[in-house]
C-alpha cells in the first residue's frame, strides 16, 4: 500500500525480512508442531490453528489481540449453533434424511450465527461464525462425535489465536538506523489543513520521535498549520512548509530558508493578474510571520474563506501595500472548480516557464472552490529536501533521506498509522545478521 524512496540505496540491496514474516511463520511452526504431539498426520493433519494464527498476526500486539478476541468469539457462536444443529439432527433423524430439509437446516443455523454476532454487538465476526457453523455440520451424517468436533474447533482457535499473541508480545533482534531523516506529507497523517492529529497517530509519531528518529513533516501550508493541528507532536527536524518555498524551525520560531519570487518576476504577475482583472491574495514572509495582503475586491467566493482564515493569531492579515517586494512568497487565487484549469493554462501561457511553478488543491470547506498556488520555479520539496538536507549534514554528514509516501488519499485513521509503522520498519528493521563491510 505504500512506497519508499530511499536515495543512494545500494541497487542489490534486498527489502528486509519483516518482523510480522518471521513472528507468522514462528507461530505457523508452534501450532503444526502441536498438532503433530496430538497425533494429526497425513490427511488427517489440520490447519485451523496455523490458519487462525496467521489471520490473528498484525502489525501492532493490539491489533493481534483484537482479532484474538474477535476470531475466538465468532468461533463460540458457530461451533455452538453447529452442535446445537447436531444434536437436534441426531435426536431426531428424520430431518437428516430429506435433502431438502437438511439444507434448509443448515441455512437457518448460518442465518442465527450471523444474527448472533450482530446480537452481542460483534458483527465484524458473523461471517467467521457462519463459516465455522459450516465447517461443524458440514459432513453430517459423517460425525459420530458432535461434542468432540465442536470441541476440537474451539480448541484449534483457541490454540491459534493464543499462539499468535504470545509471539506478537515478543520483540525480535533489531536494529536501528539513526541515519535516516524521513520526510512525511502532512495530508498522509490528517484528512485536511484543519484537522487535528488523532491520539493514536500522536501517540505514535511522538513514540517515533522518543526512540530516536528523525522524522521531518512537509505541508503545503504555511507553518500557522502546524500549530493547529500538530501543538503536541514532539519534532526533531525543521519543517517544510509552504509547499517546499520555506523550511522553517519550531524550536527557533524562525524561518531557516526561504525561496521568494524574484522582484522583476513579481512585477510581471502582478501585472499580468491586473490586466486579467483577477482578485488574488499574496503570501509573504516578515520578520519570521506569515503576512498576506489581498489585491483586488473580494469576491463572494473568497469572502467566507477569508474571514475564516483571518481569525487565526498566527498570520496577519494586511490591507495596502507589500512591506518588501523581495519577500513575496506565492500568490494564492481562489476560483471555482470549473475554471481553475483553464486560468493556469492561461497563466501558462502568458507568463515564462522557466519562471513559475503552478500547483492547484482544492480548499477545505468549500467543495467547489480550487486555490491556484503560484511559487517560484525552484520552490519546490525536492528542492527543499535537498536544501535541508545540506543543513543538517552540517552536523552530520552521514545522514540520508528517505521520503515516505502513501500510495493513496488519506482515507481514516488507518492510512496513517500503517504509513507511521513503515516508517518504523525502515528506522528500527529486525537484522539477526550485520551486513558484510566490503572496502
Amino acid at each position: 500500500m505504500f512506497k519508499t524512496r530511499q536515495k543512494n540505496r545500494e541497487p542489490y540491496e534486498l527489502p528486509h525480512i519483516g518482523q510480522r514474516i518471521i513472528k507468522t511463520t514462528i507461530a505457523v511452526f508452534l501450532c503444526l508442531l502441536i498438532y503433530r504431539l496430538r497425533g494429526y498426520q497425513g490427511q488427517d493433519m489440520r490447519t485451523e490453528a496455523a490458519i487462525t494464527a496467521i489471520v490473528c498476526m498484525q502489525p501492532y500486539i493490539r491489533d493481534t489481540r483484537n482479532y484474538a478476541v474477535n476470531r475466538f468469539t465468532g468461533t463460540i457462536i458457530g461451533a455452538a449453533w453447529g452442535l446445537l444443529l447436531l444434536i437436534l439432527l441426531y435426536s431426531f433423524p428424520i430431518l437428516g434424511t430429506h435433502r431438502v430439509l437438511l439444507c434448509l437446516l443448515m441455512a437457518a443455523g448460518v442465518m442465527m450465527s450471523l444474527y448472533t454476532a450482530v446480537l452481542v454487538h460483534k458483527p465484524d465476526t458473523s461471517a467467521l461464525a457462519a463459516i465455522i457453523f459450516l465447517c461443524v455440520v458440514i459432513s453430517y451424517p459423517d460425525i459420530d462425535t458432535p461434542f468432540l468436533r465442536a470441541g476440537n474447533r474451539i480448541l484449534d482457535i483457541f490454540i491459534g489465536t493464543a499462539i499468535a499473541v504470545l509471539i506478537n508480545s515478543f520483540r525480535l533482534p533489531r536494529t536501528k538506523n539513526p541515519q535516516y531523516v524521513f520526510f512525511v506529507r502532512s495530508r498522509d497523517l490528517v484528512p485536511d489543513r484543519f484537522s487535528a492529529l488523532t491520539p493514536a497517530v500522536l501517540f505514535r509519531l511522538n513514540h517515533l520521535h522518543d526512540d530516536g528518529a528523525r522524522i521531518c513533516l512537509i505541508s503545503d501550508h504555511a507553518p500557522a498549520f502546524f500549530t493547529q493541528q500538530m501543538s503536541a507532536a514532539k519534532l526533531n527536524v525543521p519543517l517544510i512548509v509552504m509547499d517546499g518555498a520555506a523550511i522553517f524551525d519550531i524550536d527557533q520560531n524562525a524561518y531557516l530558508g526561504i525561496r521568494t519570487i524574484p522582484p522583476e518576476n513579481t512585477g510581471q504577475l502582478k501585472e499580468l493578474l491586473k490586466s486579467l482583472q483577477l482578485s488574488y491574495f499574496v503570501y509573504t514572509i516578515h520578520n519570521n510571520r506569515t503576512c498576506i495582503f489581498h489585491h483586488g475586491e473580494l469576491r463572494e467566493e473568497e469572502q467566507t474563506i477569508y474571514s475564516r482564515m483571518k481569525r487565526s493569531p498566527y498570520r496577519d492579515y494586511l490591507e495596502g501595500e507589500i512591506y518588501d517586494p523581495k519577500e513575496i512568497v506565492y500568490y494564492k487565487i481562489i476560483v471555482k472548480n470549473r475554471s481553475a484549469q483553464e486560468t493556469e493554462m492561461r497563466l501558462q501561457e502568458l507568463l515564462p516557464a522557466d519562471k513559475f511553478r503552478y500547483a492547484r488543491r482544492k480548499q477545505a470547506g468549500a467543495d467547489d472552490l480550487s486555490a491556484l498556488y503560484i511559487y517560484d520555479v525552484d520552490a519546490s520539496v525536492e528542492l527543499a529536501i535537498n536544501r535541508l538536507m545540506v543543513l543538517l549534514r552540517k552536523e552530520d554528514p552521514s545522514l540520508v533521506p528517505v521520503e515516505i509516501h502513501s500510495a493513496g488519499p488519506y482515507r481514516s485513521e488507518h492510512d496513517a498509522m500503517h504509513l507511521l509503522h513503515t516508517i518504523e520498519k525502515r528506522y528500527e528493521p529486525v537484522v539477526f545478521f550485520r551486513k558484510r563491510s566490503y572496502s
